[in-house]
């Protein structure tokens, strides 16, 4: 009888070299129930190895989600160059809403220091980074764990949010196009994304240009204008005219020293 641990490990292996994706394919395949390959496809979701999608089915290919730790690393000057732009527009007495992510993360680490300043957020990262920050309030969004991106989501981060309004929303994303808006491995964090951007007086979504057009994952979070995109200006013209053509204002931050510039 093959155990739960190599059954997940047969279900990853068939997920990126011939795209099986249905729960009922996979039910047949093993012989077991389809809540026994819900579960399965669940744990293998919070590992970053596959993407769930509508339905129980799981995104499959070549893109599994990295780890807050991996993508910590990656873009790293982009990222330090939108945080601190992001950082310079916030004014003291304001009460702000920080997702989770490495960029935020990165604005969260910008903000350090800072006097009379309120953060609300659902990502570790940020709590870390702020919790010896005594100018600072933090508030955690709580909820169900994700592990692999280190932050809180669910229903019980979903109804803290409904008793509380911002200043701004700082908001990260996997992959960002113009006419989908955020891109996620887990629908769970879409949802949430979604329900933070309606609580702010102004939105931000702080994306290196690397993320922009991309498609990795198969969950959404369609935006309501106005919100603004905070990018570097290592981006492709032909995707910022797509974002300022669909209404998004998009602000480009110089990586290197110099002047910055808005589309």
């Amino acid at each position: 009888m093959t155990t739960a641990k190599a059954r997940r490990e047969e279900i990853y292996h068939l997920a990126v070299t011939t795209g099986l994706a249905s729960v009922e394919e996979l039910s047949r395949h093993f012989q077991v129930t389809a809540s026994t390959i819900r579960r399965d496809l669940a744990q293998l979701n919070e590992q970053g190895k596959l993407a769930r999608t509508y339905g129980g089915a799981v995104a499959l290919g070549a893109h599994p989600e990295p780890s807050l730790r991996q993508r910590t690393g990656e873009a790293y000057e982009q990222k330090h160059a939108i945080a601190a732009w992001a950082a310079a527009e916030v004014k003291d007495g304001e009460n702000l809403l920080l997702d989770g992510g490495s960029t935020v993360g990165a604005l969260a680490h910008a903000l350090r220091g800072r006097e009379n300043l309120s953060v609300t957020t659902p990502g570790i990262n940020t709590l870390q980074e702020l919790a010896d920050s005594p100018g600072i309030q933090v508030d955690c969004l709580g909820g169900r764990l994700r592990g692999v991106s280190q932050t809180f989501v669910g229903p019980l981060a979903e109804a803290a949010l409904e008793r509380m309004s911002f200043d701004r929303v700082f908001l990260g994303a996997d992959a960002v196009t113009a006419d989908d808006g955020l891109c996620e491995a887990d629908h769970a964090q879409t949802r949430l994304k979604e329900l933070m951007a309606r609580r702010g007086d102004s939105v931000y979504v702080l994306a290196d240009s690397g993320k922009l057009g991309k498609r990795p994952f198969h969950a959404w979070a369609k935006l309501a204008l106005p919100w603004t995109l905070v990018t570097d200006s290592g981006a492709d013209p032909a995707q910022v005219a797509l974002f300022t053509e669909a209404g998004v204002q998009v602000q480009l931050v110089p990586v290197q020293a110099g002047e910055q510039a808005s589309a």
